[in-house]
């Protein structure tokens, strides 16, 4: 008896080129120039109105993040009693080279809330705190 070949059926992936976490905030023009101007990140969109931005996005490389004012505080992860442990950050920005991000962003004065370092999940990074409170870590996997 001849076994019967498997038959393979191949799925078609569509790439995905990214993902933006949607941040609330209290001010979409203040928020967007903090990005803009310390992180270096370009603005995409505000609006929907000049004089009514309480919408926003902005990217940089592959990142791409999204602001909305909703009349609500932020609520970054940090500051959420979870009971099982912490969850430090809001969004991970995976960056080639931490060390030469790192000093871009000293060479612009920006307040890091945790430097340069290796941590124990075999990441080496540094962590930033928007002004709402969201804690971005800037890094990628360290041998």
């Amino acid at each position: 008896m001849i076994a019967k070949a498997e038959e393979k059926t191949e799925i078609t992936k569509t790439r995905i080129l990214g993902i933006a976490p949607l941040f609330v905030v209290n001010n979409v023009p203040a928020t967007l120039a903090f990005y803009r101007d310390l992180l270096g990140f370009g603005v995409m969109y505000q609006g929907p109105e000049p004089d009514d931005i309480f919408f926003g996005m902005v990217e940089r490389g592959g990142a791409m993040i999204m602001f909305k004012a909703i009349g609500v505080a932020p609520v970054p992860n940090y500051t959420r009693d979870v009971k099982q442990g912490i969850a430090p950050w809001d969004a991970y920005i995976c960056a080639a080279d931490p060390d030469a991000l790192a000093a871009e962003f000293a060479s612009r004065n920006v307040e890091f809330s945790k430097p340069l370092h290796n941590n124990s999940d075999n990441l080496r990074g540094f962590e930033v705190k928007d002004p709402n409170g969201y804690v971005l870590y800037f890094g990628r996997p360290w041998p």
